[in-house]
C-alpha cells in the first residue's frame, strides 16, 4: 500500500498515522513502514530522535516513539486549534497503553487489553466507551484517573511527580500538593516499575502520602514484601521482577489497614528521602537551624523528627550540596600549586604531620598583596586571630597593614590547627620570608595585649616594634570595669580611656588617669598596669597607630560566619574572593582620587588649614616661627617639629605648622609623609589577584585533580572544668530553723515530716 499523499497538521491527524501502522503492523508490515515514516517525517520537531530507529523492525521503530515520553515535550495542535492535546497525557490515555502493548506483548497484550486490529481510533473509543471503560485518564496535570489500563502502566508515577513539581514551582502549597499526588503513587495489582528501587521510592512517598509505616520482610533486587509495622494489621504489598516483561510487577496487594493508623505514631523517614527533603530546604539557607527544619517538616509533611534526626539530615545534606569537609582538606596541595600557577611570586607554605597526615598549618600570601605592602604601606602590621568556625576549631590568623587612607591592607593568611605560642612562631617566620628585604625600614606590630605574642614577634624580627590594639584594649577595659562607680558613672571610663592613649604629654596622661580613678579605683588599678610604653602616643617608639580603633579580623570574621556551615576550602575560596574585591574596589577609589594626598588625610588637612587662617606667624629665621594661638608654639619646619607635639605623633603637619607654610608660600603637601599619598595609594593597589579557577568545587567534581592524603586536624581536648565546692559551711552566727509543727530544728513546718 502507498504511502497517502498529504499535509498533516495537527497532531490528531499523526496521531492518526501511527494507530492506522499499528492496525496493519500484523497484516501487512510494508504498509506500516509507510504511514509510519509519513508520521515521522510531519512530526514536530522532539520526534526527530527516533529517526535513528529507522533501521529496526517496525515494532522497535514504534516502540523507539513511545519510550521517548521523557524527553518529548508535546504534539500541538496547529495555530488555528483551541485545543492541544500533550504527548505525555497522550502517553496516559487507553490508546497509548494500548500501543505499548502490541509491541512488547504481540498476540497475548491484544487479547489482555481488547485491541481490535480491524478498528479504527475512534471506533475503538466508542468500544470501550460501551463497556465502561472510557474514564478519564490521568495525566500530568494531576487529574484523579479510575482506568484500569491506566493503574497497569505504574511507569508513569516517576513522569507524573516530575511534571507536578515542575508546575507547583513557585506555588506557596507545593508540599501539600506534591503530597497529594503520592498518594496516586500505588495503582495495585498489576502496577510495573521499572525496577526495585522505583518501586520502593514509590511506595515510600505513597506511605508518607497515607500516613503509616511499613517493613520489607523481603527486600532484592528480584522481589518485595511489605506489611505494616503494626502486627497483625491486614495491609500487604508483594512485588517481583517479570522476566518476560522485563519488568518489577506488583503481584498482591491488600490496601486495607486494620490497625486505626497506629504505625504512623512511629513513623521513621528513612535516611535518604529525609536528605533529599532536607536539601532543599537549605539550598538557599544554608544557614537554616534545626529546629526550624524540623518545623518546616512537620508542617509539610506530617512527620515529627527528633533534633538530631534533622541535625544529622543537614549534615549529610550539606555533604552532598558543598562536598565532605573531611576530603576537603585533600585538596589543600592542589589549591597550593593552583596559587603559584594563577599568581607567580606568591609564597604557600602546606604543614601536614608525619605520622598520621594530619593537617597542622597553612600560610598563603598573594604576591599582589606583598607588593603592595612593600610599595605602599606603611611598616605597620597588625595581628589578628579569628576561629573558623568548625567542629575542628582550626584557626584563620591574618596580618593586616595599613595603606595611605587608614585602610587595612590584607598582606597573608594562616589557618593553623590550633591557636598556641608555636602556630604564631611559625606564621611569624612564613610572614618574613615573604615580605623581607635587605632596604626594609623596622616594623611596627600590633595585636592583641591577651594573646602574648609579643615573645615571637621580638624573636622573629628582632629590630621591630610592639604595641596593643586600641580595639582589644578597649574591649577588655569593657570587662574590666568594676564598681562601685563615683562621680560620673561608669559611661565616662572608656572616652577618658582612649583621651589617655592619645595624650602627647605626661600630664595630660595623668590627668586621664586621675579622672579614671576618682570613678573606679578597682578600673584604674586595671589601667596601671598595663605597660603605657605599648598603647600609648606618649610613650610608643613605633610607627603611630593607636588612631585606628577597629577591628582588622571584622570582615573577615563575617565572612567565616556566612560560611560557617562549608568545607574548609570554600571559606578559603570566600576569603580569596573578599581579598579580590576589596583589592579592586580600593584600586578603583586610589584611581578615582583628585587630590594629593589620600581622602582621609586630605581631610585633615583642609580642617587644619580652616583652623591657621586665625593664627599669628612670627619670622625667627628661615626654618624656626614662633607662631601664637592661645598659646605660643615654636615651628621647625626643618625638623619637621612644633612644640605642640602633635606634627611629631600624627605625621601630618600640624596646624600651627600649615599656618607657616600659608604665610611663606610653601607647600604643604612637601612636608607630608610619602606614605600618605595618592601615589602610594595607588602603589598598594597596582597589582590585583588573578582568579583561581574551580576553587570551591567538591573534591569529585575536580577532574584534574591529582589526590593527596591530607585528613582533618583533631580537634582540641580542653581541660575539663573543676566543679565548684558546693559543700555548705556551718556558720556559728547563723540562725537555725525551728520547725513551727514539732518544734525541731533544721527544718520548718511545710518540709515536717512527723505525724501528730
Amino acid at each position: 500500500m502507498p504511502a497517502p499523499s498529504l499535509r498533516i497538521s495537527s497532531s490528531v491527524a499523526i496521531q492518526g498515522l501511527i494507530s492506522a501502522s499499528l492496525a496493519l503492523s500484523q497484516t501487512e508490515p510494508a504498509a506500516m513502514e509507510n504511514y509510519f515514516e509519513v508520521a515521522i517525517n510531519y512530526a514536530p520537531q522532539p520526534l526527530v530522535g527516533s529517526r535513528k530507529a529507522m533501521k529496526s523492525s517496525p515494532g522497535q521503530k514504534l516502540l523507539s516513539v513511545l519510550a521517548s515520553t521523557d524527553s518529548l515535550v508535546a504534539l500541538r495542535e496547529d495555530n488555528s486549534h483551541s485545543e492541544s492535546r500533550t504527548w505525555s497525557s497522550y502517553h496516559g490515555s487507553g490508546e497509548a497503553s494500548d500501543y505499548a502493548s502490541v509491541v512488547t506483548s504481540g498476540a497475548k497484550a491484544d487479547r489482555d487489553f481488547g485491541f481490535d486490529d480491524c478498528g479504527t481510533p475512534a471506533e475503538r473509543v466508542k468500544k470501550r466507551r460501551r463497556t465502561g471503560d472510557s474514564n478519564k485518564a490521568e495525566v500530568a496535570s494531576g487529574k484523579k484517573s479510575s482506568s484500569n489500563k491506566n493503574k497497569n502502566r505504574g511507569a508513569l508515577t516517576n513522569v507524573i511527580v516530575v511534571d507536578e513539581l515542575g508546575d507547583l514551582n513557585g506555588d506557596e502549597d507545593l508540599p501539600e500538593k506534591l503530597v497529594a499526588s503520592w498518594k496516586e503513587g500505588n495503582n495495585g495489582v498489576g502496577q510495573d516499575f521499572r525496577s526495585v528501587k522505583e518501586f520502593r521510592e514509590a511506595l515510600h512517598k505513597y506511605a508518607i502520602a497515607n500516613r503509616f509505616v511499613y517493613r520489607l520482610k523481603k527486600n532484592d533486587t528480584n522481589r518485595a514484601s511489605g506489611r505494616c509495622l503494626i502486627e497483625g494489621c491486614s495491609w500487604r504489598i508483594h512485588a517481583s521482577w517479570v522476566h518476560a516483561d522485563q519488568t518489577f510487577r506488583i503481584r498482591k496487594f491488600n490496601d486495607e489497614h486494620t490497625c486505626g493508623g497506629e504505625s504512623w505514631k512511629s513513623a521513621h523517614p528513612g535516611k535518604n528521602w529525609l536528605v533529599s527533603i532536607i536539601k532543599e530546604k537549605i539550598r538557599d539557607s544554608p544557614n537554616e537551624k534545626p529546629r526550624d527544619v524540623a518545623k518546616a517538616i512537620w508542617h509539610d509533611f506530617g512527620i515529627k523528627l527528633k533534633y538530631s534526626q534533622v541535625w544529622r539530615g543537614i549534615k549529610d545534606a550539606k555533604e552532598q550540596l558543598q562536598g565532605s569537609y573531611r576530603k576537603s582538606y585533600s585538596r589543600l596541595p592542589w589549591f597550593c600549586k593552583k596559587i603559584m600557577e594563577s599568581n607567580p611570586g606568591s609564597v604557600t607554605k602546606l604543614v601536614i604531620s608525619d605520622e598520621d597526615k594530619r593537617f597542622k598549618h597553612l600560610f598563603f600570601s598573594f604576591s599582589a598583596a606583598v607588593n603592595g605592602f612593600k610599595n605602599g604601606c606603611r611598616p605597620l602590621i597588625f595581628l589578628e586571630a579569628s576561629p573558623l568556625r568548625s567542629k575542628y576549631k582550626e584557626t584563620l590568623l591574618t596580618a593586616n597593614a595599613v595603606d595611605a587612607d587608614d585602610g587595612f591592607f590584607p598582606v597573608a593568611f594562616a589557618i593553623v590547627d590550633i591557636e598556641s605560642g608555636d602556630s604564631w612562631q611559625w606564621f611569624l617566620e612564613q610572614l618574613k620570608s615573604a615580605i623581607s628585604t635587605s632596604q626594609q625600614p623596622a616594623l611596627t606590630f600590633i595585636s592583641d595585649r591577651e594573646k602574648s605574642i609579643e615573645k615571637h614577634v621580638r624573636d622573629v624580627f628582632q629590630n621591630s616594634y610592639h604595641g596593643y590594639s586600641i580595639f582589644h584594649l578597649m574591649e577588655s577595659l569593657k570587662k574590666n570595669m568594676k564598681g562601685p562607680f563615683q562621680g560620673d558613672g561608669r559611661g565616662v571610663i572608656p572616652g577618658v580611656f582612649l583621651a589617655a592613649s592619645h595624650a602627647v604629654r605626661l600630664e595630660a596622661f595623668n590627668c586621664f588617669t586621675e579622672q579614671i580613678k576618682h570613678v573606679s579605683s578597682t578600673t584604674y588599678d586595671w589601667v596601671i598596669q598595663i605597660d603605657p610604653a605599648h598603647w600609648t602616643t606618649l610613650l610608643f617608639k613605633g610607627v603611630p597607630y593607636n588612631h585606628i580603633t577597629q577591628n582588622p579580623a571584622e570582615e573577615y570574621s563575617k565572612v567565616i560566619d556566612d560560611m560557617r556551615g562549608s568545607t574548609v576550602m570554600q571559606k578559603i575560596e570566600a576569603l580569596v574572593s573578599k581579598l579580590s574585591n576589596t583589592m579592586t574596589h580600593r584600586r578603583e577609589e586610589a584611581r578615582n582620587c583628585p587630590t594629593r594626598l589620600a581622602p582621609s588625610k586630605e581631610k585633615q588637612l583642609v580642617e587644619k588649614a580652616v583652623k591657621a587662617r586665625s593664627l599669628n606667624v612670627l619670622f625667627s629665621s628661615e626654618v624656626v616661627f614662633e607662631v601664637h594661638d592661645d598659646l605660643t608654639h615654636v615651628v621647625n619646619i626643618e625638623n619637621l617639629h612644633c612644640t605642640c607635639l602633635e606634627w611629631k605623633f600624627s605625621g601630618l603637619p600640624c596646624c600651627h605648622a600649615v599656618a607657616v607654610f600659608l604665610s611663606t608660600s610653601k607647600s604643604v603637601y612637601d612636608y607630608c609623609p610619602h606614605w600618605f599619598t595618592v601615589e602610594s595609594f595607588h602603589s598598594a593597589y597596582s597589582e590585583l589577584i588573578n582568579p583561581i579557577s574551580g576553587i570551591g568545587r567538591p573534591v569529585e567534581d575536580e577532574v584534574d585533580y591529582e589526590s593527596a592524603d591530607v585528613h582533618p586536624p583533631l580537634p582540641p581536648r580542653f581541660p575539663a572544668q573543676q566543679k565548684e565546692d558546693t559543700t555548705k559551711i556551718l556558720d556559728s552566727n547563723r540562725r537555725t530553723v525551728i520547725c513551727g509543727k514539732c518544734k525541731e530544728p533544721g527544718h520548718n513546718k511545710a518540709s515536717c515530716k512527723a505525724t501528730l
